[in-house]
């Protein structure tokens, strides 16, 4: 599942946000609403699409399925001049990750997640960095199919 180490360079986002928390998931409402309006999207580097979380400080260590956060349903592009009416830019910051690959369907991420959280990051070196957490739905991404691969990429620093 753990796929690598990477260090990425700011990368300018436009999307469609909405604050949720895990038990008042909209994350299907929120796609449903970017999807239409990803076509109107100047400058589209690519075709991958990022589902990306902003948690507040605190989240993982006081960790609460109520609390809210921000979720955003986003594409890469070269430029955040000139946005369609109703989509929003996005700065994802600079900074290092672990990159791991999901593959299955939905139902199936929070084993991923927790995967992450309990086994690889306490025995790593490296501890999470209050950053964006996000994921990347590329050409293996198929929603909600068990064949379905993504990227889930966890900001990280050095203990």
């Amino acid at each position: 599942m753990f796929s690598r180490i990477e260090t990425i360079e700011a990368r300018k986002l436009a999307g469609k946000q909405i604050s949720m928390s895990l038990i008042n998931n909209q994350t299907s409402s929120l796609w449903g609403a970017f999807m239409p309006l990803r076509s109107q999207i100047r400058e589209r580097i690519g075709t991958a699409l990022y589902s990306l979380q902003v948690y507040p400080a605190n989240y993982f260590s006081n960790f609460d399925p109520a609390t809210t956060f921000t979720k955003w349903a986003l594409t890469e592009v070269g430029s955040l001049e000139n946005l369609p009416e109703g989509i929003e830019p996005f700065m994802l910051p600079a900074g290092t990750y672990a990159v791991f690959i999901h593959k299955g369907n939905t139902s199936s991420f929070p084993n991923t997640l927790q995967f992450i959280f309990t086994n690889w990051l306490p025995g790593s070196g490296y501890q999470l960095d209050n950053r964006p957490h996000f994921e990347i739905l590329g050409d293996r991404y198929k929603n909600n199919d068990p064949d379905s691969e993504e990227e889930v990429w966890i900001p990280i620093k050095e203990l």
